[in-house]
């Protein structure tokens, strides 16, 4: 099995996002000790927004009109691409920002958007290239929003699971741990319910 575990947290040891993941790797190292992992702190190795020089590195125009930084950027996008192709498991640190994605977990999936390597268009429109994956995310927030007044301002769960499924990934999980910002005693019982949410999801991950 080889596991992707990425984080975008900004918030260093204080985040649960952190804490989740490493126990969701933790676990699927448990499940299968032969586990292959590969690591992407994406607050501490920031990947560059994309522009149009280095989205020109996606397709093969054989022109080598670029300097030097922009090869490496062409480079780093190779490499991120082939590593979520490699994967049989993708993990996410995902926290809600402004109700959506860290800009730099954004960052990551602009890069490996890739026309012809996750996803193609058809006739039919577009279908994914990356499929038979599973995704693992762990999804924290300060409040509440898979229900209730503020469930409609949830663009951060839904995104993932749109972006995943348009590379052909329909198998996305969320260990979920919300209303982390209401209170230490909601934010252990948060935390408590998604560690053991976790396992079952791995649990499943694993025996599929």
């Amino acid at each position: 099995m080889q596991v992707l575990h990425i984080d975008s947290s900004i918030l260093g040891d204080a985040s649960a996002s952190r804490i989740l993941t490493a126990a969701i790797v933790d676990e699927l190292r448990r499940e299968n000790p032969d586990a292959i992992v590969a690591r992407r702190d994406l607050a501490v190795e920031a990947i560059p927004h994309l522009d149009g020089a280095i989205a020109a590195g996606f397709r093969a125009t054989g022109s080598n009109d670029f300097d030097d930084a922009t090869r490496a950027e062409h480079a780093r996008s190779e490499a991120l691409v082939n590593e979520l192709l490699a994967s049989d498991v993708i993990v996410v640190g995902a926290p809600m920002y402004n109700f959506s994605v860290p800009s730099q977990l954004k960052a990551w999936v602009d890069r490996v958007a890739q026309a012809g390597r996750t996803f193609k268009y058809t006739e039919k429109g577009p279908a994914g290239l990356a499929g038979g994956k599973k995704v693992i995310v762990a999804s924290t927030r300060g409040g509440v929003y898979s229900t209730g007044p503020a469930a409609g301002l949830d663009f951060q769960e839904a995104y993932l699971k749109a972006v995943f499924g348009f590379f052909g990934i329909t198998d996305v999980q969320f260990v979920r741990a919300e209303g982390l910002a209401m209170g230490p005693d909601a934010r252990t019982q948060a935390m408590e319910a998604a560690h053991t949410a976790m396992r079952d999801v791995v649990n499943q991950a694993v025996a599929a």
